[in-house]
């Protein structure tokens, strides 16, 4: 092992000295493909090697107090990083080979590896060894697609997919216990400093979360393409218009103003036999209790779903894609459908497909949401967007960029 770890530090070092610049274009591209998946592999050797030196205890025979001591000397790491290490070489070292096969093969990264090992150790909780090997193939194919983030919550839902006898309770239960845990961390602090400023920390539950991201989303926009206020600027002059307008209406004494108008889907006869669950449009789960009450206190917006889960009702035509058709079209697209962004939908445009210049109606079978950089990049590019057999939209690159043209989709909005 260390003459062929010796030539492939000879290897990375001659890369390490190549001027990348003199590379075209595919050839640089391609190189990162490279570089990428060799760490991956490098990282499945590391792992391997922390696993071993740790079982052998020879970190403790060197006179280190415990292996992640030895491995921050070692290896000049932080505490936190080492410990995160050895867990992570133990659990793949517990029975899970499929997933060090995968990084030792450079398809997933090492961010990944983490989030399928944390889904198949819930899973094996939950259901049998069978489902657990089942949960591995899944998530290391999605891993392809996602990166850690939206991988762990696709594995919210993974026993949808690897025992789906099982799911339900297991979700219900889940989302009880969240919904516990919500209640019980929601705080609010503010903090007055000396020079009279005020420092706000807190945690909200997902339905205060839901109607503060209802009330501020529109307030943080850009209000000009030269803005230059930073995102954290926009959202704390967002947050400082909310209480203006709040301030303006005459019922605060008594019980503040209208509710916030916010989506809530849900299955009607679930929702009318005091069982159905529903998901905010953040994506956000809630409790049949909550939305229960929200139905009561709340303006819930009205919403036809088919069997498919297409939206059927979609409001009348008119030029403006507003109104009742702007949220179907949210509830299908969930943000900009452009592949590979995860713009939610309050930042996004409704772009007609068929331009309205041209002819194109208005309707939800003529529309797509894209955020503001994909907008115009639509419009300036030889992009093209279509809607697919099964209603949802799908994406044309140009034959410059892909020979084959093969359509793409986001992934990133996808919900199980």
């Amino acid at each position: 092992m260390l003459e062929e770890l010796a030539q492939a530090d000879d290897a990375v070092a001659a890369c390490a000295d190549a001027a990348a610049w003199a590379l075209p274009e595919h050839e640089l591209i391609a190189a990162l493909d490279a570089a990428h998946r060799l760490e991956q592999r490098l990282a499945a050797v590391k792992l391997a090697l922390v696993r071993e030196l740790d079982g052998r205890c020879t970190p403790r025979a060197q006179g280190a107090s415990c292996t992640a001591v030895w491995l921050r000397e070692r290896l000049r790491l932080t505490v936190p990083a080492a410990r995160r290490l050895i867990d992570l070489a133990t659990a793949l070292d517990a029975g899970n080979p499929g997933i060090r096969q995968a990084l030792a093969d450079g398809a997933i990264s090492l961010d990944q590896v983490r989030v399928i090992a944390d889904t198949v150790d819930a899973v094996n909780r939950s259901a049998d060894a069978e489902a657990a090997d089942k949960a591995v193939g899944v998530l290391v194919g999605w891993a392809s697609q996602f990166d850690p983030t939206h991988l762990r919550k696709l594995g919210a839902r993974i026993l949808d997919h690897v025992a789906p006898d099982i799911a339900d309770a297991a979700a219900q239960a889940a989302l009880d216990a969240e919904a516990r845990r919500a209640t019980r961390d929601r705080h609010l602090t503010l903090s007055e400093q000396s020079d009279g400023r005020l420092r706000l920390t807190g945690t909200l539950d997902p339905e205060t979360a839901g109607l503060f991201r209802a009330a501020i989303d529109p307030l943080t926009a850009p209000s000009a393409p030269d803005d230059s206020r930073s995102p954290g600027q926009r959202r704390h002059d967002a947050l400082a218009e909310l209480c203006r307008l709040t301030l303006r209406t005459d019922e605060l004494p008594d019980s503040g103003s209208d509710c916030a108008q916010i989506v809530v889907t849900t299955d009607y006869d679930a929702l009318t036999a005091k069982l159905g669950t529903g998901t905010l449009d953040t994506g956000l789960q809630l409790t049949a209790e909550t939305v229960r009450r929200l139905a009561c206190d709340a303006t819930i917006l009205p919403t036809v779903l088919g069997g498919a889960g297409q939206v059927l009702d979609v409001g009348r035509q008119r030029r403006l894609i507003s109104g009742p058709l702007r949220r179907a079209l949210l509830l299908r697209d969930r943000g900009c459908a452009f592949p590979g962004c995860d713009r939610p939908p309050r930042w996004c445009h409704a772009h007609h497909i068929h331009h309205w210049a041209d002819g194109g109606q208005t309707s939800l079978n003529n529309a797509v949401l894209l955020c503001g950089h994909h907008h115009r990049h639509l419009h300036h590019s030889d992009w093209t967007v279509r809607l697919a057999g099964d209603g949802h939209p799908e994406f044309v690159p140009p034959a410059w960029l892909d020979p084959e043209q093969l359509p793409r989709r986001n992934h990133y909005h996808r919900r199980t």
